[in-house]
């Protein structure tokens, strides 16, 4: 049985526009994260991270507000559909928000990206923009 996820993540005195252009820049998404991306802002692009583990196609963008994605993991067996990835950009005074929705995550691989989320990407993400606000100091 697939399940969903959904997270809310707020960064501190980030724009949003900010959030978006990292996800969406391979430069800039590779250095957030520490790991090599492939990622292009053109909606029908392929995409991949953590060198193959996860890959996936851009299916939506409205830029600066929302990604669309399917996405999947390599070890996920032939018969699992593509997970379905939601990114929803959001300011809230100094701060942003991003709304994530990951439906269609098979069942035994649920537990390890809803943790993966936080050990791979948020953490990751917010000791990015610290380090990057600090050198702005």
């Amino acid at each position: 049985m697939a399940k969903t996820l959904t997270q809310k993540v707020i960064f501190k005195g980030i724009p949003a526009t900010t959030l978006y252009n990292t996800y969406t820049d391979a430069k800039e998404h590779s250095k957030a994260i520490g790991i090599p991306v492939t990622i292009r802002k053109k909606e029908g692009s392929q995409f991949k991270s953590h060198d193959g583990y996860i890959t996936g196609k851009t299916l939506q963008l409205v830029k600066n507000k929302l990604i669309v994605q399917s996405w999947r993991g390599s070890d996920w067996d032939p018969s699992d559909i593509d997970s379905t990835f939601i990114l929803t950009f959001g300011q809230e005074g100094n701060n942003s928000v991003i709304h994530m929705v990951h439906a269609n995550i098979p069942d035994k691989h649920f537990a390890g990206i809803k943790d993966g989320w936080n050990t791979y990407y948020w953490k990751p993400w917010k000791k990015y923009f610290l380090i990057k606000k600090e050198k702005l100091i």
